[in-house]
């Protein structure tokens, strides 16, 4: 928790930030904002889902090393950032954008906040967008 609160505060010592760059999760997470989120949630330690934990298995050994936990900016410190910018390629991520730019804005798929932003950029390939109605 001091750790969390400590990078709050070296964020606002900062003057904020500038560009916040996103990754989306296969459940419409940002950063380990899981489903649930609140969004004005600040830098914490949540849980992650098992949905997150067999996503992210590709990088460990095992899926008993894949962490249980992590450390995440919460969203209302995203939310804060000057410039969004949301990365999402291939087709496993197809349904996670069409939720969060498409369907109404709720904390159960944490990246449809990002509608509430003014100044968020999304840039996706044909296959991540395969699934938006207005494309």
């Amino acid at each position: 928790e001091a750790s969390c609160a400590a990078y709050e505060a070296a964020i606002r010592e900062a003057g904020g930030v500038d560009l916040q760059l996103l990754g989306i999760g296969s459940t419409g997470h940002i950063g380990f904002n899981e489903p649930g989120s609140a969004f004005d949630s600040r830098t914490r330690v949540t849980e992650l889902a098992e949905s997150t934990r067999r996503d992210n298995a590709r990088f460990f050994d095992s899926i008993d090393d894949v962490p249980t936990h992590a450390a995440t900016q919460g969203i209302g410190t995203i939310l804060e950032a000057r410039q969004l910018v949301l990365l999402a390629f291939g087709e496993s991520k197809a349904q996670a954008v069409a939720r969060a730019v498409e369907g109404p804005v709720t904390e159960d798929v944490p990246a449809s906040a990002l509608q509430l932003h003014p100044h968020a950029t999304i840039v996706i390939d044909e296959a991540a967008a395969s699934l938006l109605q207005g494309r």
